[in-house]
């Protein structure tokens, strides 16, 4: 009997603008900014790195360092990503 494993791939079952909402926040939860910018760069390696850039306004090159945590993201840029996801910041009472 040969097992067989599949790859293990993050926000692949993520569908829904609800589910990666609920993804997001998770990783922010539990990371802080640095956990936002993980979850979005696995939901964007999801919908395609060039498609997000075009989207977003940004340049490809950027938006590649600064999901590989290679510079801060300013506000507007995250800003920008997340209108491009199809999302809004809001601040809300914890």
């Amino acid at each position: 009997m040969t097992l067989q494993l599949n790859e293990f791939k993050f926000a692949q079952d993520v569908d829904t603008k609800e589910d990666m909402a609920m993804y997001l926040s998770a990783f922010l939860e539990e990371g802080g900014i640095n956990g936002l910018l993980d979850g979005l760069r696995l939901l964007v390696q999801q919908k395609g790195m060039t498609e997000t850039a075009q989207l977003s306004g940004l340049n490809r090159q950027h938006l590649y360092r600064v999901l590989n945590g290679e510079t801060k993201p300013k506000f507007e840029t995250l800003d920008k990503l997340l209108h491009a996801l199809g999302f809004k910041m809001a601040i809300e009472v914890s």
